[in-house]
């Protein structure tokens, strides 16, 4: 077992809804980005202290976590921000206000209204400004 299976042991996987590996394969066929991975990673920032991200990927690294999705989609996530995403569910949404990507994140304690930046379970609390619940960032 090496290193970065000890650090993952127990956490759980990240699931793709049938209509987020949709839009990422629509997503790939529009850019010719045929054999790529849908990197999903977390970095500091965003008004909740945390942010996701999102990238094509044409070569994961060695050391990344790789799942394989609906529809053949492969998602690749670093080790560090798997920590933080275990068990989350990435879904494509499409209404009247438009269309977006959602990652519900059991990992987040609070969100931001916008829901691309989070706070995680241990975090400093929150310097928002007041009114803005959960660290809305006026979006």
């Amino acid at each position: 077992m090496t290193t970065t299976e000890i650090a993952l042991e127990g956490l759980q996987t990240v699931t793709v809804t049938e209509s987020a590996a949709a839009r990422i394969l629509q997503l790939m066929e529009e850019r010719d980005l045929e054999g790529y991975s849908l990197r999903l990673f977390v970095s500091g920032g965003g008004c909740s202290g945390y942010q996701y991200g999102m990238a094509m990927e044409a070569t994961p690294r060695d050391d990344d976590i790789r799942i394989m999705a609906q529809n053949d989609v492969q998602v690749v996530v670093d080790p560090l921000s798997y920590s933080y995403v275990s068990g989350a569910r990435i879904d494509y949404v499409d209404d009247l206000m438009g269309g977006g990507f959602n990652i519900d994140n059991p990992n987040a304690v609070s969100t931001c209204g916008c829901g691309h930046s989070f706070k995680a379970e241990g975090e400093e609390q929150n310097t928002a400004p007041q009114g803005h619940a959960s660290g809305g960032c006026n979006c």
